[in-house]
Protein backbone atom coordinates (compact mmCIF):
# COMPACT_ATOMS: atom_id res chain seq x y z
CA UNK A 1 0.00 0.00 0.00
CA UNK A 2 2.57 2.44 1.04
CA UNK A 3 2.37 5.68 2.79
CA UNK A 4 -0.28 7.45 0.04
CA UNK A 5 -2.74 4.25 1.06
CA UNK A 6 -2.81 5.55 5.12
CA UNK A 7 -4.88 8.61 4.25
CA UNK A 8 -6.19 8.35 7.64
CA UNK A 9 -2.70 8.47 9.46
CA UNK A 10 -1.48 11.25 7.14
CA UNK A 11 -4.10 13.47 8.32
CA UNK A 12 -4.06 12.60 12.08
CA UNK A 13 -0.06 13.06 11.60
CA UNK A 14 -0.12 16.07 9.79
CA UNK A 15 -3.04 17.21 12.66
CA UNK A 16 -0.66 16.21 15.58
CA UNK A 17 2.49 17.70 14.35
CA UNK A 18 0.56 21.32 14.38
CA UNK A 19 0.11 20.75 17.84
CA UNK A 20 4.32 20.07 18.36
CA UNK A 21 4.15 16.52 18.60
CA UNK A 22 7.71 14.72 18.03
CA UNK A 23 8.16 12.24 15.17
CA UNK A 24 9.26 9.78 17.49
CA UNK A 25 5.55 10.35 19.57
CA UNK A 26 3.94 10.36 15.98
CA UNK A 27 5.22 7.28 14.94
CA UNK A 28 4.20 5.13 18.45
CA UNK A 29 1.00 6.75 18.30
CA UNK A 30 -0.09 5.71 14.72
CA UNK A 31 2.34 2.40 14.95
CA UNK A 32 4.00 3.73 11.81
CA UNK A 33 7.96 4.08 10.60
CA UNK A 34 9.55 7.02 11.66
CA UNK A 35 10.60 8.01 8.63
CA UNK A 36 6.87 7.58 6.91
CA UNK A 37 5.54 10.33 9.39
CA UNK A 38 8.57 12.59 8.67
CA UNK A 39 7.46 12.40 5.12
CA UNK A 40 4.16 13.20 5.66
CA UNK A 41 4.72 16.29 8.03
CA UNK A 42 7.98 17.75 6.13
CA UNK A 43 6.06 21.18 5.50
CA UNK A 44 3.69 21.02 8.31
CA UNK A 45 5.12 23.67 10.75
CA UNK A 46 6.55 22.48 14.03
CA UNK A 47 6.73 24.14 17.62
CA UNK A 48 7.90 22.03 20.65
CA UNK A 49 5.14 21.45 22.97
CA UNK A 50 5.07 20.24 26.54
CA UNK A 51 5.80 16.41 26.56
CA UNK A 52 2.30 15.08 27.74
CA UNK A 53 1.64 11.39 28.80
CA UNK A 54 0.00 8.66 26.15
CA UNK A 55 -2.71 7.96 29.04
CA UNK A 56 -3.50 12.23 29.66
CA UNK A 57 -3.90 12.67 26.00
CA UNK A 58 -7.46 12.77 24.45
CA UNK A 59 -8.30 10.07 21.72
CA UNK A 60 -6.78 10.90 18.34
CA UNK A 61 -9.22 10.35 15.14
CA UNK A 62 -7.78 6.45 14.38
CA UNK A 63 -8.25 5.60 18.17
CA UNK A 64 -11.58 7.04 17.99
CA UNK A 65 -12.03 5.15 15.07
CA UNK A 66 -10.97 2.08 16.37
CA UNK A 67 -13.20 1.94 19.76
CA UNK A 68 -16.23 2.66 17.45
CA UNK A 69 -15.72 0.06 15.41
CA UNK A 70 -14.55 -2.72 18.05
CA UNK A 71 -18.12 -1.26 19.71
CA UNK A 72 -19.83 -2.06 16.41
CA UNK A 73 -18.47 -5.84 16.35
CA UNK A 74 -19.53 -6.75 19.95
CA UNK A 75 -22.97 -5.48 19.11
CA UNK A 76 -23.14 -7.56 15.72
CA UNK A 77 -21.99 -10.57 17.66
CA UNK A 78 -24.66 -10.18 20.30
CA UNK A 79 -27.49 -10.00 18.08
CA UNK A 80 -26.27 -12.54 15.78
CA UNK A 81 -25.49 -15.06 18.80
CA UNK A 82 -28.08 -14.27 21.08
CA UNK A 83 -28.74 -16.38 23.67
CA UNK A 84 -26.77 -20.13 23.75
CA UNK A 85 -28.98 -23.35 24.18
CA UNK A 86 -28.08 -25.99 25.65
CA UNK A 87 -26.28 -27.88 23.05
CA UNK A 88 -24.65 -24.48 21.70
CA UNK A 89 -23.12 -24.04 25.02
CA UNK A 90 -21.90 -27.82 24.97
CA UNK A 91 -19.93 -27.20 22.27
CA UNK A 92 -18.66 -23.79 23.07
CA UNK A 93 -16.89 -25.06 26.28
CA UNK A 94 -15.95 -28.37 24.04
CA UNK A 95 -13.54 -26.13 21.95
CA UNK A 96 -12.46 -24.47 24.51
CA UNK A 97 -11.00 -27.35 26.03
CA UNK A 98 -9.87 -28.92 22.56
CA UNK A 99 -7.56 -26.00 22.36
CA UNK A 100 -6.69 -25.39 25.98
CA UNK A 101 -7.44 -28.28 28.04
CA UNK A 102 -5.40 -30.97 29.31
CA UNK A 103 -5.14 -34.15 27.52
CA UNK A 104 -3.60 -36.57 30.15
CA UNK A 105 -5.54 -39.73 30.86
CA UNK A 106 -7.43 -38.86 34.13
CA UNK A 107 -6.18 -35.02 34.62
CA UNK A 108 -9.35 -32.75 33.92
CA UNK A 109 -7.21 -29.34 33.90
CA UNK A 110 -8.34 -26.31 31.67
CA UNK A 111 -5.83 -23.19 32.23
CA UNK A 112 -6.00 -19.27 30.89
CA UNK A 113 -4.82 -15.89 31.77
CA UNK A 114 -8.49 -14.49 30.62
CA UNK A 115 -11.14 -14.12 33.57
CA UNK A 116 -13.87 -14.63 31.37
CA UNK A 117 -13.21 -17.42 29.77
CA UNK A 118 -12.01 -19.42 33.16
CA UNK A 119 -15.62 -18.08 34.27
CA UNK A 120 -17.37 -19.48 31.49
CA UNK A 121 -15.22 -22.78 31.32
CA UNK A 122 -16.10 -23.50 35.07
CA UNK A 123 -20.30 -22.80 35.02
CA UNK A 124 -19.67 -25.08 31.82
CA UNK A 125 -18.32 -27.76 33.52
CA UNK A 126 -20.63 -27.78 36.52
CA UNK A 127 -23.56 -27.49 34.21
CA UNK A 128 -22.30 -30.89 31.90
CA UNK A 129 -20.27 -32.94 34.32
CA UNK A 130 -21.95 -34.78 37.41
CA UNK A 131 -19.25 -34.16 39.94
CA UNK A 132 -18.87 -33.27 43.59
CA UNK A 133 -17.76 -29.67 43.60
CA UNK A 134 -15.71 -30.01 46.20
CA UNK A 135 -13.52 -31.76 44.33
CA UNK A 136 -12.36 -29.00 42.35
CA UNK A 137 -9.38 -27.83 42.90
CA UNK A 138 -7.35 -24.62 41.40
CA UNK A 139 -3.88 -23.64 40.99
CA UNK A 140 -1.90 -20.49 39.63
CA UNK A 141 1.12 -19.37 37.84
CA UNK A 142 2.62 -16.12 39.39
CA UNK A 143 5.50 -14.05 39.35
CA UNK A 144 7.15 -14.21 42.68
CA UNK A 145 6.85 -9.73 43.12
CA UNK A 146 3.05 -10.09 42.47
CA UNK A 147 0.54 -10.37 45.71
CA UNK A 148 -0.18 -14.33 45.88
CA UNK A 149 -3.32 -13.50 48.33
CA UNK A 150 -4.70 -10.77 45.82
CA UNK A 151 -4.49 -13.76 43.39
CA UNK A 152 -5.92 -15.98 44.90
CA UNK A 153 -9.10 -13.70 45.99
CA UNK A 154 -9.78 -12.60 42.35
CA UNK A 155 -10.06 -16.33 40.66
CA UNK A 156 -11.71 -17.73 43.82
CA UNK A 157 -14.21 -15.01 42.60
CA UNK A 158 -14.67 -15.58 38.92
CA UNK A 159 -14.18 -19.43 39.33
CA UNK A 160 -16.14 -20.10 42.14
CA UNK A 161 -13.85 -21.93 43.88
CA UNK A 162 -13.38 -21.40 47.44
CA UNK A 163 -9.84 -20.18 48.36
CA UNK A 164 -9.07 -23.20 50.77
CA UNK A 165 -9.37 -25.48 47.56
CA UNK A 166 -6.52 -23.91 45.62
CA UNK A 167 -3.51 -25.85 45.49
CA UNK A 168 0.27 -24.81 46.06
CA UNK A 169 1.43 -22.31 43.25
CA UNK A 170 3.88 -22.11 40.68
CA UNK A 171 6.09 -18.68 41.40
CA UNK A 172 8.41 -17.86 38.72
CA UNK A 173 11.01 -15.92 39.00
CA UNK A 174 10.52 -11.96 38.08
CA UNK A 175 12.03 -10.84 35.06
CA UNK A 176 12.52 -7.65 34.50
CA UNK A 177 12.62 -7.36 30.63
CA UNK A 178 9.08 -8.86 30.28
CA UNK A 179 7.24 -6.61 32.96
CA UNK A 180 4.91 -5.28 30.33
CA UNK A 181 3.83 -9.39 29.30
CA UNK A 182 2.75 -9.92 32.75
CA UNK A 183 -0.64 -10.43 34.08
CA UNK A 184 -1.48 -9.40 37.97
CA UNK A 185 -3.52 -11.93 39.17
CA UNK A 186 -1.00 -14.52 36.90
CA UNK A 187 -2.45 -17.48 35.45
CA UNK A 188 -4.98 -19.80 36.98
CA UNK A 189 -6.33 -23.40 35.96
CA UNK A 190 -9.40 -26.01 37.70
CA UNK A 191 -8.89 -29.15 38.13
CA UNK A 192 -10.47 -32.31 38.51
CA UNK A 193 -9.13 -35.82 38.83
CA UNK A 194 -11.79 -37.76 37.97
CA UNK A 195 -10.90 -41.03 34.78
CA UNK A 196 -14.48 -40.86 34.34
CA UNK A 197 -15.17 -37.80 34.00
CA UNK A 198 -12.02 -36.43 31.74
CA UNK A 199 -13.11 -39.60 29.75
CA UNK A 200 -16.47 -38.51 29.50
CA UNK A 201 -14.98 -35.05 28.26
CA UNK A 202 -12.15 -36.27 25.74
CA UNK A 203 -14.53 -38.46 24.27
CA UNK A 204 -17.23 -35.23 23.28
CA UNK A 205 -14.95 -33.32 22.38
CA UNK A 206 -13.52 -36.05 19.76
CA UNK A 207 -17.07 -36.25 18.34
CA UNK A 208 -17.07 -32.95 18.10
CA UNK A 209 -13.35 -32.03 16.27
CA UNK A 210 -14.50 -35.65 14.26
CA UNK A 211 -17.89 -34.56 13.25
CA UNK A 212 -18.96 -34.26 9.33
CA UNK A 213 -20.35 -30.75 7.99
CA UNK A 214 -22.29 -29.48 5.22
CA UNK A 215 -19.82 -26.45 5.74
CA UNK A 216 -17.21 -26.22 2.29
CA UNK A 217 -13.73 -27.09 3.01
Amino acid sequence: MGYRGKTAEQEAARALRAQGWTLANLAAELSVARSSVSLWVRDVAFTPGPRVAARDRPPNVLQRARTEEIARARADGLTRLGSLSDREFLVAGLALYAGEGAKRDGDLIFTNTDPVMMRFFCRWLRHFFDIDKSQLRARLYLHEDLDLEAAIAFWSDVMGIPPSRFIRPHRAVADASRRNNRHEYGCASVRLRSRPQHRKLMGLMEALLSSRTDIPG
